[in-house]
């Protein structure tokens, strides 16, 4: 393993682990930093990824920091080495749920956490973990892998992560145990991946007799050769495994061998193994004189070892002869090898580039743009292609291929590229050279910002002011208009800076319509026009809201799917780089992505809302001697209503069940688990079961319908007359019970699993019994958890603010509870809260 600091230093010397917590050397060192890189390559490596890390609490409430990233640079991913607890990534919300999250490919993600895909673009799969010691919460475990489109993860793989976290969390337990500070309050430590496992070198030896030509060869040669092969066996065998020329070698090697001098020549030939690929095989020979009576003829015999060092003819030689400009960098962006050809192109020599970063070697590759198409080619494995324009030198095209051990990167010089519009011979085109990337990016937008600051928008129109704030000023537009594409037609969903009235004639156009914003969602090809002449001469019927300016008709499309079409205003006429064309069209691409989700959202919010509403209940039943009160806060937006639910049973002989539960995740389907977990309850209970069996049978139902969730909770069977209770818990928390003197506390109820995973769970019962006055509180863990602070914080807070409630009405101390729950963090998770009050003896 090879550990590298953001300086490029590595985090301990030595060969093994310290024994301290190389607090000299700051967070980057010591055992701290042993134990998480050693945890991350173990688990990347497992599930056969080519990325991952940990991110580890620091210093700040609810603030997770990377501390470790593996096979990826560290600059490249500044953005994202911090993360809030309360943010809506899968990192954040492993972290807060201690629940682990897999994600098999992009549509997934999409679907559950479109904010990563908003900021990271390109396809892969990840894994994440929570790394706990019982109750104590450290980070998250992260692997990155290539994408299985269609396929989850399977269990193999998730159960390696599991165990990866949680042997880690064992071991930071350990440390935190010895006094070592289990924080990382700075920047992340990067960890180059083991290189891919090439053929293993072999060895093997024959000898041959000059006079007769037998050839005896050992297991060794035997192996490299193939089972067509056989000792001893004649020169001839041996040779027709050789193209001639390295035949002739042979023979020549022989011949300089047994010569006057008998010097031991060393040759390099090239040998057909049983793959049909070549081997490049190393003979060193030698004669041996034979001694009289040994069975060979005079003349001697001449032995050979032939060393196997590995298959393939790649090396400096091979690449310099490519009529290409050929450099590698490892997965850390460390320049590995660089062909004589590209000397030549950068007009720098190899010793200037190997062994520096690529942002050093080439500072031109600094610009956000070039690091957005290293970030896909490190992130998606796939090729990426681009053109780009060093300081005061010639436009190249780059193409960067990535594999396991990092980025074959090709520069080919290329003319000045055309623009896409040609500008007409009296109008000036603005050129844009890139120099450095202080410079560039004061000029270009960077398409993360875009793209973080489109993950927090929800609605439509949401996304429309992120544009117009964001995006026009990066570009120093002025107007912007965004057409939706409903029915075969596009409709006119915002528009800022054009001339009152001036877009109405354009709203609700077929897309048969011959203007450009319906050409370009119709060929999928942006269009720019540098002035409005250009404009006019493509489009002589389109009416004009300027005379001076310039157009970018960009087309919004998602995954393939139109949504609409996207103009950019601007008031005075101006050229369009290749970058800027390049990052507008992936801007574009983001903001119909957002578009997407924001239409979805508004069907799919209005089908969970209504979903929701009709599994909770609408009355709670009224018994006397008992009073009972529920509430429900979603603490999301539209379709992301949880799972959360109550509810109040009137079972038979008088008694009332008093129920709880909380799904998992968030969405329509953990909304539809809810009901179905609900109405199982509920059939239970009215069918006259014992609590254990009540919990019992909902278990075994949850894990017949395998909807790929779990669920926890708390069942109390109460008896109004005498105030008798029996209650089992399936991961749940604890209730709370305040006495008629105002004292509060949890009530310890034994536990049993939760539901939906172990079949063979069993739930203990526990008795208690109300006094008069007494108040029973059940509620889900959005009323007590708080990013970056402990459970048991939460539910001391909770406590206390019950116990202030003193003799409110029941339903003023709920609302109470709640308003103080939502003020309690910006973020708040679905909450749900059932309060039941036992006033008096008998009714």
């Amino acid at each position: 393993m090879t550990s590298h600091g953001a300086s490029g230093s590595g985090p301990a010397g030595g060969t093994g682990p310290p024994s301290g917590n190389g607090a000299d050397d700051g967070p980057a060192s010591g055992a701290l930093t042993w134990a998480l890189a050693e945890a991350a390559l173990a688990s990347v490596e497992e599930v056969g990824g080519y990325a991952g890390g940990v991110y580890l609490r620091s210093g700040t409430p609810g603030l997770l920091r990377m501390a470790v990233l593996v096979g990826l640079p560290g600059p490249l991913f500044r953005p994202w080495t911090r993360m809030h607890a309360n943010r809506p990534f899968p990192i954040a919300e492993v972290h807060r749920s201690g629940q682990a999250v897999h994600l098999a490919d992009v549509e997934e993600t999409m679907r559950r956490f479109p904010q990563l895909v908003a900021s990271l673009p390109f396809p892969f799969a990840s894994l994440y973990a929570p790394v706990v010691a019982g109750r104590e919460r450290f980070g998250v475990l992260v692997a990155l892998r290539a994408p299985t489109p269609g396929v989850p993860v399977d269990g193999r793989d998730r159960n390696r992560m599991t165990r990866g976290a949680f042997r880690l969390g064992e071991a930071l337990a350990g440390l935190s145990r010895q006094g070592v500070a289990v924080e990382w309050p700075g920047e992340p430590v990067c960890v180059q991946l083991p290189t891919g496992s090439g053929p293993p070198v072999r060895f093997g030896s024959f000898a041959w007799d000059l006079d007769s030509g037998t050839v005896t060869l050992d297991d060794g040669l035997l192996a490299i050769l193939g089972a067509g092969v056989v000792s001893p066996c004649s020169i001839e065998v041996l040779t027709s495994l050789l193209d001639p020329e390295d035949g002739y070698a042979l023979w020549a090697a022989a011949r300089q061998a047994t010569g006057a001098d008998g010097r031991p020549p060393v040759r390099r030939i090239r040998l057909k193994g049983p793959d049909g690929g070549l081997h490049l095989l190393e003979v060193s020979a030698r004669t041996r004189r034979v001694a009289p009576g040994d069975g060979s003829p005079d003349g001697g015999r001449l032995e050979g070892t032939l060393v196997d060092l590995g298959t393939g003819l790649v090396g400096s030689d091979a690449t310099d002869r490519l009529p290409r400009a050929i450099l590698a960098v490892d997965r850390l962006g460390r320049v590995t090898y660089v062909n004589e050809r590209t000397e030549r192109l950068l007009g720098k020599p190899r010793t200037a580039l190997a062994g520096r970063t690529l942002w050093e070697a080439l500072p031109w590759f600094g610009h956000p743009l070039h690091e957005e198409h290293l970030r896909a080619a490190l992130l998606s494995g796939e090729p990426v292609h681009f053109l780009a324009h060093p300081e005061r030198g010639r436009w190249l095209s780059v193409s960067l291929h990535p594999g396991r051990d990092g980025v074959t990167m090709v520069l080919v010089p290329e003319e000045d590229p055309a623009p896409l519009v040609p500008a007409s011979a009296g109008e000036q085109r603005t050129e844009h050279v890139l120099s450095s990337p202080g410079d560039r990016a004061a000029a270009l937008y960077r398409p993360v910002a875009l793209a973080i600051a489109l993950s927090e928008a929800v609605t439509a129109r949401q996304v429309s002011a992120v544009v117009t704030e964001e995006l026009l000023p990066a570009f120093g537009g002025r107007q912007l208009a965004i057409y939706l594409l409903s029915d075969r037609r596009l409709y006119l969903a915002w528009e800022t800076g054009f001339p009152p009235g001036f877009l109405e004639p354009f709203d609700g156009v077929a897309l048969d319509a011959q203007v450009p914003g319906v050409e370009t969602l119709t060929t999928g090809r942006p269009l720019f026009f540098e002035s409005m002449e250009q404009l006019g001469r493509a489009y002589p019927d389109l009416p004009m809201d300027a005379h001076s300016g310039a157009r970018a008709f960009l087309p919004l499309i998602a995954s393939g799917r139109p949504v609409g079409s996207c103009i950019l205003g601007f008031d005075s006429p101006r050229g369009f780089s290749p970058e800027e064309r390049t990052v507008l069209t992936a801007l574009a691409g983001l903001i119909a992505q957002a578009l997407e989700r924001a239409q979805r959202y508004d069907t799919e919010s209005a089908v969970a809302r209504g979903l929701q509403d009709a599994l909770l209940p609408h009355r709670l039943p009224v018994r006397d001697g008992v009073d009972t009160v529920g509430r429900y806060l979603p603490g999301t937006q539209g379709m992301d209503v949880g799972g959360d639910w109550y509810d109040v049973i009137e079972t038979g002989h008088g008694r009332l069940a008093l129920v709880i539960g909380d799904v998992q995740g968030h969405g329509v389907a953990a909304a539809a688990t809810m009901g179905q977990l609900r109405s199982a309850v509920r059939a239970f209970a009215l069918g006259g079961h014992r609590p254990q069996d009540v919990m019992r049978g909902t278990n075994r139902l949850l894990i017949d319908l395998d909807p790929g969730q779990f669920a926890s909770c708390c069942y109390v069977l109460l008896d109004p007359e005498t105030g008798e209770a029996r209650a089992v818990r399936a991961g749940h928390p604890q209730p709370l019970l305040r006495g008629p003197d105002g004292t509060t506390e949890e009530v310890e109820l034994a536990g049993g699993m939760v539901l939906g995973v172990d079949v063979r769970a069993s739930y203990p019962v526990t008795r208690l019994r109300l006094a008069p006055g007494a108040v029973l509180a059940l509620f889900t863990d959005g009323l007590v958890e708080q990013p970056g602070k402990d459970i048991d914080e939460g539910i001391e807070r909770l406590r206390g603010a019950f116990a202030a409630t003193g003799s409110l009405p029941l339903a003023e101390a709920a609302d109470r509870l709640i308003r103080e729950a939502r003020a309690a963090t910006s973020r708040p998770d679905d909450i749900a809260l059932l309060l039941a009050a036992r006033w008096a003896e008998n009714g």
